[in-house]
């Protein structure tokens, strides 16, 4: 019994190295796009701010997948909906490359954001259900090595081969490849635990809230604001930091690719630093000073003294917003209650993966309309209104 206990104790380190290259897998599409926009501008002859019909349509598939991501893994198993959906986005990815219409190409996105979004609910799920928190930052950590992949593969593609399909092609292939390590361990996802111990604690999704309930209070919707501008924010700095320094400021572009690379570099090492002494810190002193670092960061980005003020500001963004998304999570309780903090979880998963398709999509219009130079201004009111915004919501569930 007592080597039994102690095998149970402990994750499976094939599944926990297998989500993690997942989650890998799922950042590098994100770091493709901002790299690869301009080229693939040329290639369709299509305005800046069409990257909006692509962010909407892959972002409308991830919702989609992320809402019934619950019935699907409970009717099929987590396995087959994660080798699935990787299938899916490598599909979706391999498409982008080989249709001859900016339309079929907007359309495909709805296909990888479905893949997309099963694979962040699912393995989100399960390893929430059975690694705990711990492994969960990793697991967050890892999107973050795969979005700082994206920009290099993509940077190599253009550089090396003069083409951005290439860089696609080689993430879709990925994508299909573990798509098959999925489908061969299946045995080992359907494998149940036993308890251990005869300790219960009740959990947040014990509480059985109605949805209609949950909807009525406000500090509930102003949680949900905080994730719609937090995600804007972070995805407009990665997808417009490389067109900004290429078109507007005059950077080589091997050089901005790696700048650019460097946002998600350091958002990867913000937040494993984040994990050893959040607890420590706490949730509140770790956003705020995370939402001022960043500011200053799109101050000094706005300013632009020199070159290398651009690298700097850029890197200083990237560490800085990092451990934001988890600790916002991880404080939803202390925000809106205990007893709407589940169904307030899943409206927040909604509302960043709505802000992530809108508000860069703004910004890009007001780029067009005004200048590329526009953008760190945008980024300085995103990180202002979310310091004001927290602490409302902060201030809103001390009083409740």
């Amino acid at each position: 019994m007592r080597i039994w206990i102690k095998v149970k104790r402990y994750p499976k380190i094939g599944l926990v190295i297998l989500a993690y290259v997942a989650f890998i897998a799922l950042g590098m599409p994100d770091g493709l796009l901002g790299v690869a926009w301009p080229s693939i501008r040329a290639s369709f002859s299509i305005p800046v701010d069409a990257i909006g019909l692509l962010l909407s349509t892959v972002v409308t598939g991830y919702l989609t997948s992320s809402f019934l991501s619950g019935p699907l893994t409970a009717r099929f198993g987590v396995g087959n909906v994660l080798a699935a959906s990787c299938a899916m986005t490598g599909a979706g990815l391999i498409g982008y490359t080989l249709v001859p219409a900016w339309w079929m190409m907007v359309l495909l996105g709805v296909v990888a954001g479905l893949g997309a979004g099963a694979i962040d609910a699912g393995l989100n799920t399960y390893v929430a259900a059975h690694f705990g928190e711990g492994l969960m930052q990793w697991l967050h950590a890892s999107y973050g090595m795969g979005v700082t992949l994206g920009p290099i593969i993509m940077t190599i593609s253009l550089t090396a081969l003069n083409s951005w399909r290439v860089g696609y092609r080689v993430v879709g292939g990925f994508q299909l490849a573990l798509a098959a390590c999925f489908a061969l361990t299946l045995p080992m996802w359907k494998q149940k635990e036993g308890p251990i111990g005869n300790v219960v604690h009740k959990r947040l999704t014990d509480y059985q809230t109605p949805l209609g309930e949950t909807l009525r209070q406000p500090g509930v919707w102003l949680s949900v604001l905080l994730f719609f501008l937090y995600t804007g924010s972070e995805g407009s700095l990665g997808t417009w930091a490389y067109t900004l320094l290429i078109e507007s400021r005059g950077i080589h572009p091997e050089v901005a690719g790696l700048w650019a690379g460097s946002y998600w570099a350091t958002f990867t090492v913000g937040r494993v630093v984040a994990g050893l002494y959040a607890r420590r810190v706490g949730v509140n002193l770790l956003v705020l000073g995370s939402l001022v670092a960043a500011l200053l960061g799109a101050v000094l980005l706005w300013w632009n003294p020199t070159n290398m003020a651009n690298l700097i500001a850029v890197a200083l963004i990237g560490f800085a917003i990092a451990p934001i998304f988890p600790a916002l999570m991880s404080g939803t309780s202390q925000r809106v209650g205990v007893h709407y903090a589940a169904n307030t979880i899943g409206m927040q998963m909604a509302a960043g993966g709505l802000g992530l398709a809108i508000i860069p999509s703004l910004v890009g219009i007001l780029a067009r309309q005004v200048s590329l130079e526009v953008i760190p201004v945008c980024l300085m009111v995103l990180f202002t209104g979310l310091l004001a915004l927290y602490a409302l919501a902060v201030k809103s569930g001390s009083n409740a």
